[in-house]
C-alpha cells in the first residue's frame, strides 16, 4: 500500500492529541483547584468525566468505524475532539469545563481504536505491525515528554485554559491530511448496533466510577453510594447475560476466551490506572507538597516521559524478535520498583530519589504499551480488527478511569486541604496502590503469554474467522 508510513503518522497525530491532552490536563489540576474553587472529587471528575465517556463509547466507534468507514469515522472524531478543546478553553465553571471534557470524549473515542483499526489493516506482516505498534506505542513517550513541558509553560505564561489550544492545530491538520491520504476502509460483515449493550456498558462503568469518587466524602454506607454500586453490578451481570443471546454483540465475549487477549486486557486496566494514578498523584505533589510551578513540576517528570519516548521502539523491537513475555515482565518489574521508590516521599525527599523513581516507573510503562496492543488484535480476524482494538482501548480507559477514581478516593480525605508534609504522607497510600498493579502486571505477563495461552488464542481466532465464512460467501 502507498503512503503507508504517512498513514502511521496521521494516525500517530491523533494519539497525540489525545495523549498530550491528559497529560496537560494532570499538570494544570492545581491551577484548576485554586482558580475554579475543585476539592479533590472535583478534580477527579475533570480527568474520569473524560475517560469515563471515552471507554463507554470506544466499542460503539469501533463497530461503526467497520460498518461507516474508518476515515469518515475518524475524520468525525477529529473534528470532535478540535471543537471540544475549544469548548473547555472557554469553559466558565467547573460544571462547564467537565461537561466540554465529555465533548472531548466523544470524539476522542473516534480516534485511537479507529487509527489502530487503520495501522492494522494498513500493516498486514506480523513484524512490520509489531514496529509500526512500537512506533505507535513511542508516540505516547513523546507526548509524555512534550505535555508537562508545553502544558507548564502555558498555564504559567497563559493560565490553564491555554492548554486546550495545542489540540485544535493538529487535530485540524490530521483532519485534512487523513482525507488526502487515508484509504477508506470497510469489514466485509459490520457487527449491528446493540443499543440496549450501549446502554449497560455506560451505566456499569459510570455507576461504579460515581460510588468510588464520592464515596469518601457521602460516605461509604450512604443510601446513595450503595445504590451506585448496587446499579453497576446489576448492569454488569444483565449485560454478560444479554450480549452472548445477541448474534452480533456490542461486546464479542468469545474474545476473553484467548488467554493472550484477556491477558493483555487485565494488563492494560493494570497498566493505565498505575498511569493515571502516578500522573495524578505527581502533579498534587510536586506543585502543592513541594511548592512547584506548573513548568518546574513538568520539568521533574521529564524522567519518565524520556524513558517512555526511548524505550518504546525497544519495547516493539523486543515483541516482533521475543514475544510479549519479556517486555510485559520487564513492565510489571519497573512498575514495582518505580511506586516502591515513592512511597515513602515527603517534601524533603531528595531530586535524585524522585528521578530514579521516575525513570524506572516510565521504562515500565514504556514496555507495556506494544505487546498489549498487539496482543489484541493480532490473534484476531482483520475482518473484527476495529472491535478489537476498541475493546483493548476500553481496557485502557476504563483502567485509567478506576486508577483515578480509587487512588484519588484514598487520598481525598487527607488531601482535601493539606499541603506541605501533609499532602506528601496523604500520597503513600495511592503509591502502594500502584505497588499492587505492578505485581499483578508482573504476574498476569507470565501466566498469560505461554504455550498454552496461545493455543487458546488460535482456537478463538479459528472459531472466529469460521463463523465469519458463511457471511463473507
Amino acid at each position: 500500500m502507498r503512503h503507508r508510513y504517512l498513514i502511521l503518522a496521521i494516525c500517530c497525530m491523533s494519539l497525540l492529541i489525545v495523549s498530550l491532552d491528559n497529560t496537560i490536563v494532570n499538570i494544570a489540576l492545581p491551577s484548576l483547584r485554586t482558580d475554579l474553587h475543585a476539592s479533590v472529587s472535583g478534580l477527579q471528575w475533570t480527568i474520569d468525566a473524560y475517560t469515563l465517556v471515552l471507554a463507554s463509547l470506544l466499542v460503539l466507534s469501533g463497530s461503526t468505524a467497520d460498518r461507516v468507514g474508518r476515515r469518515r469515522t475518524f475524520q468525525t472524531g477529529l473534528a470532535l475532539f478540535s471543537a471540544g478543546s475549544l469548548l473547555c478553553s472557554v469553559a466558565p465553571s467547573l460544571g462547564w469545563l467537565i461537561a466540554f471534557r465529555m465533548v472531548q470524549a466523544v470524539g476522542g473515542s473516534m480516534l485511537n481504536p479507529v487509527a489502530m483499526s487503520i495501522i492494522t489493516n494498513t500493516f498486514t506482516e506480523p513484524r512490520e505491525r509489531a514496529r509500526a505498534i512500537g512506533v505507535w506505542g513511542a508516540v505516547v513517550g513523546f507526548s509524555m515528554a512534550l505535555g508537562p513541558l508545553v502544558g507548564g509553560v502555558l498555564v504559567d505564561s497563559l493560565g490553564w485554559r491555554s492548554i486546550f489550544w495545542i489540540n485544535v492545530p493538529v487535530g485540524i491538520a490530521a483532519f485534512l491530511l487523513a482525507a488526502r491520504f487515508v484509504p477508506e476502509s470497510r469489514a466485509p460483515h459490520p457487527r449491528r448496533i446493540d443499543p440496549l449493550g450501549q446502554v449497560l456498558v455506560l451505566l456499569t462503568l459510570a455507576s461504579v466510577t460515581f460510588g468510588i469518587i464520592e464515596g469518601p466524602g457521602k460516605g461509604w454506607g450512604s443510601f446513595e453510594i450503595v445504590g451506585c454500586f448496587v446499579v453497576g453490578v446489576l448492569a454488569l451481570v444483565t449485560l454478560l447475560i444479554w450480549e452472548p443471546r445477541r448474534p452480533e454483540p456490542l461486546l464479542e465475549l468469545r474474545f476473553f476466551r484467548s488467554v493472550p487477549f484477556s491477558g493483555a486486557t487485565l494488563i492494560a486496566v493494570c497498566a493505565f490506572g498505575a498511569l493515571a494514578g502516578f500522573l495524578f498523584l505527581t502533579a498534587l505533589y510536586l506543585q502543592e507538597g513541594r511548592g512547584l510551578s506548573p513548568l518546574h513540576a513538568g520539568l521533574y517528570t521529564l524522567p519518565a516521559a524520556a524513558m517512555m519516548a526511548l524505550i518504546s521502539p525497544l519495547s516493539g523491537r523486543l515483541l516482533a524478535a521475543k514475544g510479549p513475555r519479556l517486555p510485559l515482565t520487564l513492565a510489571g518489574i519497573g512498575f514495582t520498583a518505580g511506586a516502591l521508590l515513592l512511597t515513602g516521599i515527603d517534601p524533603s525527599t531528595p531530586f535524585w530519589r524522585l528521578m530514579i523513581a521516575y525513570l524506572v516507573f516510565g521504562a515500565g510503562f514504556a514496555m507495556v504499551n506494544p505487546p498489549i496492543t498487539n496482543a489484541a488484535v493480532s490473534g484476531m480476524p482483520r475482518a473484527q480488527a476495529g472491535v478489537a482494538a476498541a475493546i483493548a482501548s476500553t481496557s485502557r480507559q476504563v483502567g485509567g478511569t478506576l486508577g483515578i477514581a480509587v487512588i484519588g478516593a484514598a487520598v481525598a480525605g487527607a488531601t482535601s486541604a493539606a499541603s506541605g508534609p501533609a499532602l506528601a504522607a496523604a500520597t503513600h497510600a495511592g503509591w502502594w496502590i500502584m505497588v499492587g498493579l505492578g505485581l499483578a502486571v508482573l504476574v498476569l505477563s507470565l501466566v498469560t503469554t505461554g504455550r498454552w495461552a496461545r493455543g487458546t488464542s488460535t482456537r478463538v481466532s479459528a472459531e472466529l474467522e469460521a463463523d465469519l465464512a458463511p457471511a463473507n460467501a
